[in-house]
């Protein structure tokens, strides 16, 4: 079995030639931005071609559509940037959230 590893998201990605580097990063449990929000930690690197990033892109798009589809999350703006959200009180897995926290709505 292989090791796991859990990313809060991608940092940020660069291209290089024909070489894509994506970042990713967790909270951390220490560190404050200006706000005093936990800061984003560099956790690891996945390094691929163009070709195998663009092929992952499409997959990543396919189920991100499966998301929307399945009401797990929704679109909160119908500009460019198609930024989604998860849907209120729905957890990644389509369940009904449990978590009295208003970090969970």
């Amino acid at each position: 079995m292989r090791d796991e590893l859990y990313a809060d998201a991608i940092g940020e990605i660069t291209v290089t030639g024909t070489v894509v580097r994506i970042d990713l990063v967790s909270l951390s449990a220490t560190q404050r931005d200006d706000t005093g929000q936990p800061a984003p930690e560099h956790r690891q690197r996945v390094i691929m071609s163009l070709e195998g990033f663009a092929n992952s892109f499409d997959v990543l798009q396919k189920a991100m559509n499966g998301l929307i589809e399945a009401g797990a999350i929704h679109r909160t703006d119908t500009n460019a940037e198609n930024i989604v959200v998860p849907a209120k009180g729905v957890q990644p897995n389509g369940t009904a959230s449990r978590n009295g926290s208003p970090n969970f709505e």
